[in-house]
């Protein structure tokens, strides 16, 4: 057999797209070329789809992209490969690794398009991710499986610019300050703040409303370690040793996690063993109940005193920079970035293997239809 053609998306339509160049760029150099025929495929801010082994770096410097040749995938199941725009066709795509974090990449549309494409990809499904972007769907279900959260409101965004005081005075009614304020569907804590009053509260809510169409106000977990444990597979998913994150900023924000490179991770964090083994436990639980698939990265805070458990969130692409706790929490638990690149291909052609040996035609006992 040759060797396997793997597009790996990029950038993308969010606020979270220059984490995905980052990401792409540890992910684009790791790979094996030995094994692989890597295809970048770089999707620019305003959507413009192109691939070249130019697309990183176009992406990066925001210059030359109207220039270069347009592609795009179509939903068409017996093509599996980028077009043209005057119809021509590269070489089939063995694999996907969708490397764009939170909106139109993260959130199932992505997803989506690939499956009606029928191009293996790594990572959750299109249920999976969507339920693992949106903070408000993944808490509601992880209460009704019983998991530890904290204490939330949520409301429409149209409801707070229609009537803020309400707003205001349904949260504090429910929470106490300080609690966080965060658009429902965004990652890397763009549009996340910390409100520790009312005044910095009705800013704050102003700011992730702007971000998405829901916003959710969750409890702060006081005196609590930050907590990550990362998920591989599939059916049979296994848990790495967590790690812990200390923020450089008073909570773990845009700034702290990519820009001012002050903020420090101990791995593997200092937990009892026996709080060890539940983390692993709860991160795989909440992968399932999200019928996550290939990876996901998942938050905890357990407080200092009580060892008290509560999951904070799951991320179905978590980030893969080389400083990212995915890959990190991996290594320490014995599987180097490039085998864990290697194993979550597999996962992903296994994935597609057992779906398509799915029936998805039903024949009926007579056509009538036709009449």
């Amino acid at each position: 057999m040759g060797k396997l053609r793997v597009g790996v998306i990029f950038g993308g339509r969010s606020g979270e797209h220059e984490v995905s160049l980052v990401s792409a760029t540890s992910v684009l150099n790791a790979l094996d070329k030995g094994k692989y025929d890597v295809v970048p495929i770089g999707i620019a801010q305003s959507g413009r789809w192109l691939s070249s082994e130019k697309a990183l770096q176009l992406l990066k410097t925001k210059n030359g992209i109207e220039r270069e040749p347009e592609r795009f995938l179509v939903p068409e199941p017996n093509r599996q490969a980028l077009m043209s725009i005057n119809g021509e066709s590269d070489r089939q795509l063995d694999v996907v690794f969708p490397v764009i974090h939170g909106t139109y990449g993260e959130d199932g549309k992505l997803q989506g398009l690939l499956e009606l494409a029928n191009i293996p990809y790594v990572g959750a499904g299109v249920l999976g991710s969507a339920l693992g972007m949106d903070k408000i769907l993944q808490k509601q279900l992880y209460e009704q499986e019983g998991i530890l959260i904290p204490k939330y409101v949520w409301f429409l965004s149209s409801e707070f610019r229609q009537n803020s005081r309400k707003v205001v005075a349904e949260i504090e009614k429910h929470l106490k300050y300080p609690v966080f304020t965060k658009p429902a569907n965004t990652g890397s804590s763009v549009g996340i703040s910390k409100a520790h009053d009312r005044k910095e509260l009705r800013e704050f809510l102003a700011v992730a409303a702007d971000y998405d169409r829901k916003v959710i106000v969750e409890q702060g977990v006081k005196n609590c370690l930050e907590i990550e444990c990362s998920v591989l597979g599939n059916d049979s998913p296994i848990a790495s040793l967590p790690g812990e994150i200390i923020p450089s900023n008073e909570f773990y924000d845009y700034d702290a996690k990519y820009v001012d490179g002050k903020s420090t991770s101990i791995i593997p964090a200092d937990l009892p063993k026996k709080v060890v083994k539940e983390v692993q436990q709860l991160a795989v639980k909440a992968f399932r109940v999200l019928d996550c698939a290939g990876m996901a990265r998942v938050d905890f805070f357990i407080t200092k005193k009580s060892n008290r458990i509560y999951l904070n969130e799951i991320n179905t692409i978590p980030g893969f920079t080389s400083i990212s706790m995915y890959p990190k929490l991996w290594e320490a638990s014995g599987i180097s970035y490039p085998e864990l690149l290697d194993k979550l291909i597999e996962l992903a052609i296994e994935r597609h293997r057992q779906k398509s040996g799915l029936k998805t035609v039903y024949e009926p006992s007579s056509d009538w239809y036709t009449s």
